[in-house]
């Protein structure tokens, strides 16, 4: 079984977690996933299943969320679960001028991650520091941020905001509710995530762990195919006599017809997906085999 899962993430567990539970469920050895959730989100956790977890490396890094944050709550993980490090009253606050700020969160942006977060630090991940009661220097990463578009306002003492963001891989959601908060004086924190969108798979087409076990069990549970997943690469067809030379490691002679450094897909005569290249001057060169040799007819 290789290839792909779209997985619902449930509230309340890490993306490991998921990776244990589908281990079980279709009982294979090699499972993988791509862009950790946190365990107080929930939405798109793309799966890899077998031979497919080689090919994780190459999935778009584009992301969508729906995102609830709350203005006047400080908190030490940035979002409902960690401890409230200052509250206060923010109901001056009004959708036009938080509508006003926005425009300072699209684009390119120097962001600093969450103290609870995997980001390792001197080889150590941030939120076993964090939990050890270690401070340390975390500097800002460069993130892009798509869109933001406001999907509702709450008023209240501690008003909220609903917006959904387009961003690219490696966005702290959390740290964009921080951030927006300290500049409105008030503080934030993010009170709800669903990731809708995340490396080519929709909310919309996801499977949740009651709909997969009920697929497995009645024999009728498919794969996403990789060749779907990486339709964002460009693709080149070779002769079966040299795709089953590729598929056994060797460096094939080809002149490409424009210059490209991106990773291409490698297709049988068949269409049969059989693995990614890389162009190295005027040779293909083997980075991901998927297929075996023997599969192609010559």
């Amino acid at each position: 079984m290789d290839g792909f899962l779209n997985l619902n993430k449930p509230l309340g567990f890490t993306s490991h977690d998921c990776v244990a539970k589908v281990r079980r469920l279709l009982k294979l050895k090699r499972v993988g996933h791509a862009g950790t959730l946190d365990p107080a989100a929930s939405g798109v956790l793309p799966i890899a299943l077998g031979r497919a977890t080689r090919l994780l490396q190459f999935l778009p890094g584009d992301k969508a969320y729906h995102a609830t944050i709350r203005f006047g709550v400080q908190t030490t993980t940035d979002d409902l679960e960690g401890e409230v490090l200052q509250s206060q009253s923010a109901a001056h606050l009004t959708l036009e001028g938080v509508q006003q700020v926005l425009p300072q969160f699209l684009g390119l942006l120097e962001q600093i991650p969450p103290a609870y977060s995997a980001i390792q630090v001197q080889g150590k991940r941030l939120y076993d520091l964090a939990r050890a009661g270690q401070t340390v220097e975390v500097k800002p990463r460069s993130v892009e941020v798509f869109a933001i578009d406001v999907r509702g306002w709450q008023t209240g003492e501690f008003p909220e905001l609903e917006v959904a963001i387009a961003c690219g891989s490696g966005t702290y959601i959390r740290a964009i509710a921080r951030d927006l908060g300290n500049v409105l004086g008030v503080g934030g924190t993010l009170a709800k995530l669903i990731r809708t969108r995340s490396s080519g798979f929709d909310l919309c087409d996801s499977l949740t762990f009651e709909a997969l076990t009920t697929q497995v069990e009645e024999h009728h549970f498919q794969v996403i195919a990789p060749e779907q997943v990486l339709s964002h690469l460009p693709a080149l067809v070779l002769p079966n006599e040299i795709a089953r030379r590729w598929c056994q490691g060797q460096k094939i002679l080809h002149t490409p017809t424009t210059e490209t450094r991106e990773p291409q897909c490698i297709y049988s005569e068949a269409g049969t997906f059989l693995g990614i290249a890389n162009q190295v001057d005027e040779l293909l060169c083997p980075q991901v085999v998927f297929a075996d040799p023997g599969a192609i007819e010559i």
